[in-house]
């Protein structure tokens, strides 16, 4: 599975952004799709994410309220809508995937095996 994660920028806090995250795969059946960010000198924290098959979402408190996941299947395509973004969510943010997840484990990261390669988010004061 290879995937492309796209649509990050600078953008002013309470403003918004769209993340994309592209799979390539012959299928995404039972898989988790979800994304992390990692903030400079500290570790890869767990955003959102999502079991493909069903549409089961999970999020991290941080987010919650403020932030959306959801998909396409046609495009085999995950998004992170993110809304009134603060200073601390800037961040490299990555999109990731694991075949076979159980929905309580979707929030960490060591799980996953396939990761794009990160797009940066950067909310100025």
């Amino acid at each position: 599975v290879q995937l492309q994660a796209s649509g990050g920028g600078l953008v002013q806090a309470g403003g918004s952004l769209r993340l994309s995250c592209a799979a390539s795969a012959r299928t995404l059946t039972g898989y988790g799709l979800g994304w992390f960010r990692q903030a400079p000198g500290k570790e890869r924290e767990f955003v959102a994410a999502l079991k493909w098959s069903g549409g089961a979402t999970v999020y991290s408190d941080s987010v919650k309220g403020r932030f959306t996941i959801s998909k396409d299947s046609a495009k085999s395509t995950v998004y992170l809508q993110m809304n009134s973004l603060e200073p601390e969510d800037t961040a490299v943010y990555f999109c990731a995937a694991k075949p076979r997840i159980i929905t309580s484990s979707l929030g960490v990261p060591s799980l996953y095996d396939y990761w794009g390669q990160g797009t940066q988010v950067t909310v100025s004061s």
